[in-house]
């Protein structure tokens, strides 16, 4: 059985590494996929592998985590330097492969090294243009190139934050398509829907916080650039507080735990309209739209207030959402 390897950062993984490895799948009798990093990389190494394990479930994939060179230039020499990778690859894999498999020009030393056979692919990058340089640089302009798995790592989160019938749900609809046309509807109207006279207890919030991150970890892999999350569990902490007196410590603790990149701060300046599962009087948003104001302070997020007419309300959103950029990169 002849066994392929393909060595790399994958940091991230793009469509040109799948292109390497379903490549060598198609060559080889079997492929060892090893993902090799350093702890002061800006993506953790073990995270990069658990990419690849999910994107290649049928190829050994194996994390080296030796602290080596990463140019010969790094070593005392170039052939220290080649020793020293040779022996950390003949440890973790057990046995030399029969096969090299690389885009870059080091994949004919490396062969060389292991006493395989060198299969250069695509080294021109005429089937797939991309880098994980200019991913990393800028994720946003190339997301097209990032599997669904490594999507969610740079994926901006944005909650839309308010009392009830200030619009929330109506800017989501309306940023959606600026953003991939996917976004979190708020669970807790799912879930009241459902209830007998649309009740709810402490333990229906409870489901609620699980709906709601549920439903956003579902859609974080087909979302683009960014998630919009009509509410999240921190103002399930609000109504926690306004409906029973108290933030229950669950739901306080799950609001701890969630990220978002940006919380659009609704504002009550339109209409009241009346609805089964609204459970305050119109007189009420103002002073839950201070509680909501209070809370975010107090947990140090991030905000921007949202106001005005229908369409001033999405231009003044989208430029914040657009204002984030992406992670480690521009917008």
């Amino acid at each position: 059985m002849r066994r392929g390897l393909v060595l790399g950062k994958f940091m991230p993984p793009h469509s040109g590494h799948v292109f390497l490895v379903e490549f060598a799948k198609n060559y080889a009798d079997a492929v060892t996929v090893v993902v090799g990093s350093l702890a002061a990389e800006p993506i953790p190494g073990a995270l990069r592998a658990r990419w690849m394990r999910e994107l290649f479930p049928e190829v050994e994939v194996l994390h080296l985590t030796d602290e080596n060179p990463q140019s010969p230039d790094e070593a005392p020499s170039e052939g220290i330097f080649w020793q020293i990778w040779r022996t950390s690859l003949l440890r973790i894999m057990g046995a030399p492969p029969a096969l090299v498999f690389a885009s870059e020009g080091y994949g004919r030393r490396l062969a060389a090294e292991l006493g395989a056979e060198f299969v250069p692919v695509d080294p021109g990058r005429e089937a797939l243009r991309i880098s994980g340089t200019e991913l990393r640089r800028d994720p946003w302009r190339h997301w097209a190139h990032l599997p669904r798995c490594v999507r969610p790592h740079f994926l901006r989160r944005v909650s839309v934050f308010g009392p009830e019938s200030c619009g929330k749900t109506t800017l989501c609809r309306d940023l959606a398509p600026r953003f991939g046309g996917v976004w979190a509807p708020e669970y807790a109207r799912t879930w009241l829907e459902e209830q007998p006279g649309h009740t709810v207890s402490p333990e229906g919030l409870r489901a609620i916080v699980r709906g709601q991150v549920a439903a956003e970890e579902a859609l974080a892999r087909a979302a683009e650039r960014a998630l919009i999350c009509d509410t999240d569990p921190l103002l399930t902490a609000v109504w926690s507080e306004a409906l029973f007196g108290a933030v229950d410590p669950w739901i306080a603790e799950a609001a701890r735990g969630r990220h978002y990149d940006l919380t659009l701060l609704v504002d009550v300046d339109v209409p009241w309209e009346a609805d089964p599962v609204r459970y305050l009087a119109e007189a009420g948003r103002a002073g839950f739209y201070e509680r909501c104001e209070a809370i975010l302070r107090a947990h140090g997020r991030p905000f921007v207030r949202i106001r005005g007419s229908r369409s001033e309300r999405l231009a003044a959103a989208t430029a914040a959402i657009e204002g984030l950029g992406a992670p480690g990169g521009g917008s």
